[in-house]
This record gives C-alpha cells, sequence and structure tokens, in this order.
C-alpha cells in the first residue's frame, strides 16, 4: 500500500487492515515514527515523542496478531497521541511549563486507561500552551506549534499539537481538551473533525473538573465516523466521578446509514457584543445553510448575545491559572497577571453563580431549535507571534475576539463539533461549528455525517511539502 494513502487513513481503515493482515502494528507505528521524524522539528506537535516504548509495544501486539486471537479492541495496533494536559504514568508531563518539562506523570488518567483499553499505541506527547490557557500553541520556552498547511501560522490552541500532529500525518487521531474552544479551535485551524462532547460524557479520571466545569476531554480526528466511534470509547462513568451522563441509546458508531429527520436550525455569524466574522467566515456559514437546506433541514438566521457571559467566563478563566497549584513565579508573565486578575474566592464564586444565570438562558434557546450553527472564530487563524509583545490586556482582547463564538459550548456545557468549510487566500482551513442540544452529541453526529458526505473538503495531502 501507498505509505501515504496509509499515513492519511481514518483509524477505522487503519484498523481493517491490521485486523485482515495488510498491515501490521509494528508498520504503520514506524510508519509514523518515521514521519514525525522527518517532518516534525518543523511544526512542533510534540513535546515527548516515545519512539522506543512504540516500536516495542507495536512489536508485541504484531506478534499477538500472528497467533490469530478470536478477539481484539477496536483500534488493535492505531497509534494515537496524548495532549500533554494529560497525565501518563513516568512520561515527562508538563502542562505547557517550561519548568515541569521534565515533570512525570504519576498515573495514567482516565482517558489514555480507555485509548490504551481501545488498543491504541501511544506514541507520545503533543504540544499545549501553557496550562492550556490560550488559543495559539506557543509556550514559551517550547517551539511553536505551527500549521502544517502554512508553517507562518497558528495550529490553534490548546490542543495545537494534536490537531498538528493529526494533520500532518503523524497518526490518524489524538486526544485533546477543551475549555474554550481548544478542541475547536485547532480543528477549524487545521482542516479537521474536533467534536467537544456535552458536559458529563466524558471523565476527568482521576482528577476532577476545570474550574466553572467548563471543560471537557475529546479527540481530533479527520472523519466524522471516527469522532463517532471514539466518542463510544472515551464516554462513560468513572467511580467517583462528580456528574455524569447516561448512555446514549445506541452506540454512536452505529448512527451511519440512520435516517435523521429534518430538524429546525438557527445560524448566526454574529456574536454580540463583540461583532460579526469576517467575509471568509460569513462565507463558511453561509455556504453550510446551503448545504443544511439541501439536506431538507430548515435554517432560520438568529441573533445570538453573549454579553451574560463574557465577565464570568473571564474570571472563571483566569482562576484556572490559580486552580493549577503552580507557584505564579514559574509561569510567564502573562500567565502570571490572568492569576493576578482572578481575585477573591467570593469573586470567583459569584461569576460561577452569574455563568450558570446566562447559560439556562441560552439553553432555553434551544427549546425552540434542535441545533446552532456558528464560525469556529470570527477571522482567519493568527500568524506565529501574533500575540507577543502587546499589552497583556489587549492579548487579552484580541483572544476573546477570535474565539468569540466557541465559550457558549463550555459554559452551557452543550455539545458542539467544528467541521472543515473553506480556505481562505493564505490556504488555511477555515471551519464551522455546530452547537447541539443537550447531552444531544447524537444528532451533531448525524448532521456531520450529512455534511460530510456532500461536501468536498480540502485535504492536506493536495501539499505537496507533506506527501513527502
Amino acid at each position: 500500500m501507498d505509505k501515504t494513502a496509509i499515513a492519511f487513513a481514518s483509524a477505522i481503515e487503519q484498523a481493517q487492515w491490521i485486523r485482515q493482515g495488510e498491515l501490521s502494528p509494528l508498520e504503520l507505528t514506524q510508519l509514523c515514527l518515521e514521519r514525525i521524524a522527518a517532518q516534525d522539528g518543523a511544526i512542533g506537535s510534540f513535546f515527548t515523542v516515545l519512539a522506543e516504548a512504540a516500536i516495542a509495544e507495536a512489536q508485541t501486539k504484531t506478534e499477538q496478531l500472528a497467533q490469530k486471537p478470536e478477539h481484539l479492541p477496536p483500534f488493535f495496533g492505531v497509534p494515537t497521541a496524548i495532549k500533554d494536559l494529560n497525565a501518563m504514568a513516568g512520561v515527562p508531563f508538563s502542562l505547557g511549563v517550561a519548568a515541569l518539562r521534565e515533570n512525570p506523570g504519576p498515573v495514567d488518567d482516565g482517558m489514555v486507561q480507555r485509548l490504551r483499553a481501545a488498543g491504541f499505541t501511544l506514541l507520545g506527547k503533543t504540544a499545549t500552551c501553557e496550562l492550556g490557557l490560550f488559543p495559539t500553541t506557543e509556550a514559551p520556552g517550547f517551539p511553536p506549534t505551527r500549521n502544517p498547511w502554512n508553517r507562518a501560522y497558528t495550529s490553534g490552541g490548546s490542543s495545537g499539537g494534536a490537531a498538528a500532529a493529526v494533520a500532518a500525518g503523524f497518526c490518524a487521531v489524538a486526544q485533546g481538551s477543551d475549555g474554550g474552544g481548544s478542541i475547536r479551535t485547532p480543528a477549524s485551524c487545521c482542516g479537521l473533525v474536533g467534536l467537544k462532547p456535552a458536559r458529563g460524557r466524558v471523565t476527568h479520571a482521576p482528577l476532577g473538573y476545570h474550574p466553572g466545569s467548563i471543560s471537557t476531554n475529546g479527540m481530533l480526528t479527520r472523519t466524522v465516523a471516527d469522532a463517532a466511534a471514539l466518542l463510544d470509547i472515551i464516554s462513560g462513568y468513572v467511580t467517583g466521578d462528580p456528574f455524569w451522563l447516561p448512555s446514549p441509546e445506541q452506540p454512536y458508531a452505529q448512527l451511519r446509514g440512520e435516517e435523521l429527520r429534518p430538524l429546525k436550525i438557527a445560524w448566526s455569524d454574529t456574536i454580540s457584543p463583540i461583532g460579526q466574522a469576517a467575509p471568509i467566515c460569513q462565507a463558511a456559514v453561509a455556504q453550510t445553510v446551503q448545504q443544511l437546506e439541501s439536506l431538507g433541514h430548515h435554517l432560520e438566521p438568529s441573533a445570538l448575545d453573549v454579553a451574560a457571559l463574557q465577565d464570568p467566563f473571564k474570571v472563571i478563566w483566569q482562576a484556572s491559572v490559580c486552580a493549577s497549584g503552580l507557584p505564579l513565579e514559574i509561569l510567564s508573565p502573562i500567565a502570571q497577571w490572568l492569576g493576578q486578575q482572578a481575585g477573591s474566592l467570593q469573586r470567583y464564586f459569584g461569576a460561577i453563580q452569574q455563568m450558570q444565570i446566562a447559560a439556562r438562558q441560552l439553553v432555553g434557546f434551544f427549546e425552540q431549535y434542535d441545533a446552532l450553527l456558528l464560525p469556529v472564530h470570527l477571522h482567519s487563524p493568527l500568524k506565529i507571534g501574533a500575540l507577543e509583545n502587546l499589552p497583556f490586556e489587549e492579548t487579552l482582547e484580541q483572544i476573546i475576539h477570535w474565539i468569540a463564538p466557541c465559550p457558549l459550548a463550555n459554559a452551557t456545557g452543550l455539545p458542539a463539533i467544528a467541521l472543515p468549510a473553506l480556505q481562505d487566500e493564505q490556504g488555511l482551513p477555515i471551519g464551522i461549528q455546530i452547537v447541539g442540544k443537550p447531552a444531544d452529541e447524537a444528532t451533531l453526529i448525524q448532521l456531520a455525517l450529512q455534511l460530510e458526505a456532500v461536501n468536498n473538503w480540502p485535504t492536506i495531502q493536495s501539499l505537496k511539502t507533506y506527501r513527502h
């Protein structure tokens, strides 16, 4: 088989080839590591590559296959990677903080355990921004993570390393997390599918939840089918979880081929009071509106006002610096400044209450609609270094303006999925997102499958730089 085709195949396809004996776990892992060694120096998607351990594990799995076992986990022998905000036992666990680059993870966290149980081979830890705070992946003391589509631009954040690794063909899928768009932002920047599950769908074991419960674990993928299959794997209660959702009526992977009734879908390309999306992002939404209408859905323009969320969300975001438990002096100046803005516990708990009140009103919107279509961002991806050397207040305002459509889903706990749509003049992908009703990932996946079937989403395989 052609190596490029293998590298850019879906995880489901790779798993099928392994089961059918057309490809061994060792061959696939070696191919991924070869691509990382040849190309990642210019991209910076990994903080830690576990080449020796991955080869040893893949060799063992190849030998197990030779014994023709009756039962194998669904992604046996498929390589993936873990974001460096999640712990792997004995593997450097930096949280994007340079002073912690040699800090070993104490245990495999719940996401890692579930991916191992599904048969994945772990290639290493992907890059993230400092404490997952920012929508670009440029942690001080680490090389910046560049967009494989155009290296002058960001791959997004905070799961920027995961997205760059998948986009560049280093692995078919990679783990990420989303506390304010941190799966959807890099998915949009890198032309991927980024599913942010509903609050309580995926465990944060063995730790607790992000302040305000705004963050959730998830995966970055190239196909909707992979996103659905992986949601089945990572979902579910782990002993001691403070809250959780019941299992879906049927596995998400079985939604392919299911008929979807015509839906009533709201759309907006303006986020009040912040402003309207740039023309390319408006065009991505408009194209998707037309496609959904052609699929039989009813689309209605709708005003979206998130003013009541802005201040409390900002306080909770700032408080996450303090919640890390790290001394401020080991952090970058802007992270220190954010931590210092968090204020008192009274202010923090007041912000949580304010956010919950605003979230109730926004969730009430979905009593009229089945889903909400939005841009992922209000303009194209940022250049590497675009946020450097700015006053901290200006950096904060630029971040808020760019990612304005994303925090809604985090504050409300609603599921959301980012999908590719267009490319801008720099050749960078531009995505859209669909936000779903409470705990209704199923409808999002079915809509995404429909859009995937009628779209000719641009792929990075057309870029010669990454074909060799």
